[in-house]
């Protein structure tokens, strides 16, 4: 095939084509670029591709000098520009090496490989498409290359391939995404604003759901909202904006995945993405419906936190979710999980802040009047960190403690319950709660405790009795001996 291709083009040509000043490559891709033309013309395709073997095998791929690949880059945007309308039957031998040579130790050979790809993608525009993720992968490489002159053709190039994109019907979405979503990774700033550049333009398409795949990349653009860059946070908050206002006007939405990515964005270390995290949640509590009821526990592990965060407007959008989410009324059918809700009110129940205990002690009471009968069957597992609540520095923890532990009993007393009951009793009787008995000696300081004891006493049964009137005196004692 080669030696057809040199009986083909002129050993001057050749020979120009490899020459160290760019004058003479050029004008020997022009003279290629004739040839190929009227071969095209007569439908001569075989000595086209041996023309192309020729130009990858002796130039674009050699191991000799750079100017030989940088002679073979331009002959091959030479062979597309003569091939006009023919050249896609081409292109799977026209595109490779030039693909290739991106990653070229040589900037010039980059450079020059991201000319050659410009001029060939402006001749087969749609045609292109099917190499837009390896050109898409080369790109994200190029964004951030150490040359000058190479960032600037590969963003010349970008744009092109932008056009092409944005007015195919060929481009697949599906194919791309696991290639977008493995990207966004990358911690780069000049990569990270190419990955935005593309989520941006492509969510403009309107043939293309970027909103249906956004739980595939949502989490990098998150992570992108504490880059060092001003720049980069202001465009990944922008493309955020954006796709929060479509999820508000779009009646399918994949809230679930995205609530998981939004719980874990909430506890980040960096305010703006606890705010931003937060302020989607609470969209997501007012829009998603059913479909979040099986991510409430995580949704309020991330809201009760948040309660007490050092930033106003994150502990006012907090509160705000909140209310949002208590005040919604599930049952056990539509995957409505007590005992993970209680797990997380049991959790911040030991928060170092007394707003966030207060709203745990708020939602067990709302479980309690709400979920009355489930709430019950966790009783055992829920009495001891309520009456460690009973010991809070805090007045209004110990109100709220008080509250959920004597409306136990506004309820017709059964076997189940007065088994729980005497479980509680027990457990006040060990080492543990040595220090819930001491503060028994400071009633003026300890009154909802106090108050407490005394309403679960009275709970008790007759057959008790001894036992009521054993605990009884000793409350009264200690109440005598102050």
């Amino acid at each position: 095939m080669a030696a057809d291709a040199l009986a083909i083009i002129p050993g001057a040509v050749l020979r120009n084509l490899a020459d160290k000043l760019y004058e003479k490559r050029k004008n020997a891709a022009l003279e290629i670029e004739g040839i190929i033309k009227q071969l095209s013309t007569a439908g001569e395709h075989e000595k086209i591709a041996a023309v192309i073997g020729l130009l990858t095998s002796d130039f674009a791929m050699s191991p000799q000098a750079n100017h030989r690949k940088q002679g073979g880059l331009i002959g091959l945007a030479a062979v597309t520009v003569g091939l006009t309308s023919e050249a896609a039957q081409h292109l799977e031998l026209i595109v490779p090496p030039v693909l290739n040579a991106f990653l070229d130790q040589d900037s010039r050979v980059r450079y020059y490989a991201c000319e050659a790809l410009y001029n060939i993608a402006k001749v087969v525009r749609g045609d292109f498409i099917i190499y837009f993720n390896k050109i898409f992968d080369a790109l994200c490489k190029l964004s951030a290359d150490s040359d000058a002159n190479v960032q600037s053709a590969a963003h010349l190039l970008d744009r092109l391939v932008k056009d092409i994109v944005t007015e195919s019907d060929q481009f697949s979405i599906e194919e791309f995404i696991p290639l977008l979503r493995e990207r966004m990774n990358v911690l780069n700033p000049y990569v990270r604003q190419f990955l935005v550049g593309w989520i941006t333009v492509l969510d403009s398409v309107p043939d293309i759901d970027m909103l249906g795949f956004l739980p595939d990349f949502l989490d990098g653009l998150f992570n992108m909202l504490s880059d060092n860059s001003h720049e980069i946070r202001q465009q990944a908050d922008a493309a955020l904006s954006e796709f929060l206002q479509e999820i508000k006007n779009s009646p399918n939405v994949d809230y679930g995945r995205m609530a998981e990515i939004l719980v874990r964005r909430a506890g980040s270390d960096d305010e703006f993405t606890r705010l931003t995290s937060i302020t989607w949640i609470n969209e997501f509590v007012k829009l998603g419906g059913e479909q979040l009821v099986p991510y409430y526990a995580d949704i309020l592990g991330a809201i009760l936190p948040c309660i007490s965060d050092e930033e106003e407007k994150i502990r006012v959008v907090a509160r705000e979710t909140n209310e949002e989410l208590r005040a919604m009324k599930s049952d056990q059918t539509e995957g409505f999980d007590i005992g993970a809700i209680l797990i997380i009110a049991e959790r911040e129940l030991n928060s170092e802040h007394e707003a966030t205990r207060i709203e745990a002690l708020h939602w067990f009471s709302t479980l309690l009047v709400r979920n009355r009968t489930e709430f019950l069957g966790y009783l055992e597992g829920i009495f001891e960190p309520l009456l460690n609540a009973l010991s809070d520095p805090s007045d209004a923890a110990y109100n709220h403690a008080s509250s959920v532990i004597q409306s136990l009993g506004e309820e017709d007393i059964n076997v189940k319950f007065l088994v729980q009951l005497d479980k509680l009793i027990r457990l006040l009787e060990t080492p543990v709660f040595a220090y819930l008995r001491l503060q028994l000696l400071e009633p003026g300081k300890h009154t909802w405790l106090l108050k407490t004891l005394y309403g679960l006493l009275m709970l008790l049964p007759q057959i008790c009795k001894d036992r009521v009137n054993r605990d009884k005196h000793a409350v009264d004692l200690s109440v005598v001996i102050l």
